[in-house]
């Protein structure tokens, strides 16, 4: 009866081609403006379901063939990366695409494609932290920081792709050991948001958080005066930026065409528009995230943070240590 009914579904849907239908994690007001857009300059209508990204990898494993989706639209590049393990995305090719995007923001067979950046920095309070004492990720396991520390749990997608990225780096024992020391540190047990780390910081709670960039510039232009606050009392700080420092971890939102795409030019040709300098200037100046086309700058308040060297790893590399990240954060006891 389901799959009746969802074939049902698959016809109406390939009744008409002047549309696009997204599986999105992200729920962000930058998106709407850009849906709407695309649909005004080409007039093929987006049709959007959102869900978290374990709903969204779950309804697209069970619903096979008979998906109404067309694109994945989710955030980090950990989740793009086992959305292509599990077979549900489809190979593109596109010279726009790949003359925009670096080579190590994109899937090097088609796959995915970054369509934001992010990085994961170090947050401090500016009342007791000098900002000329912070440098590594690394530096954060050394027992100065005993009791010092905020972030989020294990299951922040975000903190296994740092640590991903760490044992891409440097090995696992190295990261394991990194991981055992760090948590060590913690001000308190991980709890909340990456916003709830800094306002633990602004409270006086502890001296650093990690964090994504974004939730920062969510905090400075927020409608909450209590929020404004938590901003005025903190300050970036962009790790590894010495010669032979490897550079600011980076991670992505990501896209990716799905394997039974049954509008896949118009998927195309939405990707194409999110990378294009007209929609990248959006997600960078509504929701603070960095452009992943290189022809476009980061907004005022992402320049006003000061310009900072990438790590530049090929992120499927981080995608492929998530699980050994995982483990390590078990094992260590993150939590």
């Amino acid at each position: 009866m389901i799959k009746i009914f969802l074939t049902i579904v698959v016809l109406l849907i390939s009744s008409n081609a002047n549309e696009v239908n997204i599986y999105t994690h992200r729920h962000y007001p930058s998106d709407e403006v850009l849906f709407k857009t695309f649909t005004e300059k080409t007039g093929i209508k987006v049709n959007v379901v959102q869900a978290n990204a374990d709903q969204i990898m779950k309804r697209l494993e069970e619903e096979g063939k008979y998906t109404p989706a067309d694109l994945l639209l989710t955030v980090d590049v950990g989740r793009l990366y086992y959305a292509k393990e599990k077979d549900l995305l489809q190979p593109i090719e596109s010279k726009f695409l790949e003359e925009v995007i670096p080579f190590n923001l994109r899937d090097k067979e088609g796959h995915w494609f970054g369509v934001t950046k992010r990085a994961r920095v170090l947050v401090y309070n500016i009342d007791s932290v000098d900002p000329r004492s912070l440098s590594t990720y690394e530096a954060l396991a050394d027992k100065k920081y005993k009791g010092s520390i905020l972030t989020q749990s294990s299951s922040s997608i975000y903190n296994q792709s740092l640590l991903a990225s760490i044992i891409a780096h440097k090995g696992e024992k190295e990261a394991k050991a990194w991981a055992k020391a760090v948590r060590s540190n913690f001000a308190r047990r991980p709890t909340g948001s990456d916003r709830d780390q800094m306002r633990a910081l602004a409270a006086g709670m502890a001296k650093v958080a990690i964090v994504n960039t974004y939730y920062v510039g969510q905090l400075i232009n927020s409608k909450s005066f209590s929020d404004k606050a938590v901003a005025e009392m903190i300050g970036i700080y962009f790790p590894d930026q010495g010669e032979d420092e490897r550079g600011t971890h980076i991670n992505i939102s990501g896209i990716g065409v799905t394997k039974h795409a049954k509008n896949r030019e118009n998927a195309i040709a939405f990707i194409e528009f999110l990378c294009s300098q007209e929609a990248q200037k959006v997600f960078t100046s509504v929701n603070y995230e960095y452009p992943v086309n290189k022809n476009v700058a980061p907004s005022r308040l992402l320049q006003s943070w000061g310009s900072f060297k990438e790590d530049s790893i090929e992120l499927y590399k981080i995608g492929q240590n998530n699980a050994k990240a995982v483990k390590i954060f078990n094992e260590v006891g993150w939590y």
